[in-house]
């Protein structure tokens, strides 16, 4: 059984459409761009928000300005998660850049839409795939 995997993995390979490195120059420059530009980001994020003041312990002598911090607070984390959830995608199509599997879908290994390639540079998904993966 597992021979059988390994042999149909090595056929899947073999398959695998790339574009060429003239093209994906581009793309993976603004894809580090991107990344840097995420990373700065979420580095102001985190320094705004109103918990990692020092003073927010003694500070805090009305109710409204616990809440006031709270919310900053609760704002400054969900920003935070959708800028790692982002970064996650880039570092994943930058891997896939690296190996030579730019353009085909993680899952199903067919090759993604060029124009959705070119709206979502990051996608590692081809868009049967992110649909099945949002249900």
């Amino acid at each position: 059984m597992a021979k059988k995997k390994q042999k149909k993995q090595k056929r899947d390979r073999k398959n695998i459409i790339q574009f060429p490195a003239q093209l994906l120059q581009p793309i993976k420059s603004f894809l580090l761009r991107e990344k840097q530009r995420l990373e700065a980001q979420k580095r102001e994020v985190n320094k705004n928000d109103p918990f990692r003041d020092p003073d927010r312990a003694i500070n805090n002598a009305a109710n409204d300005a616990e809440a006031q911090e709270q919310f900053g607070h609760e704002q400054a984390s969900a920003l935070k998660k959708q800028l790692d959830i982002r970064l996650v995608q880039i570092r994943k199509a930058l891997t896939s850049l690296k190996v030579g599997h730019y353009g085909n879908c993680e899952k199903c290994q067919k090759m993604i839409n060029t124009d959705r390639l070119a709206l979502m540079p990051d996608t590692t998904l081809c868009a049967k795939c992110a649909q099945e993966k949002e249900r």
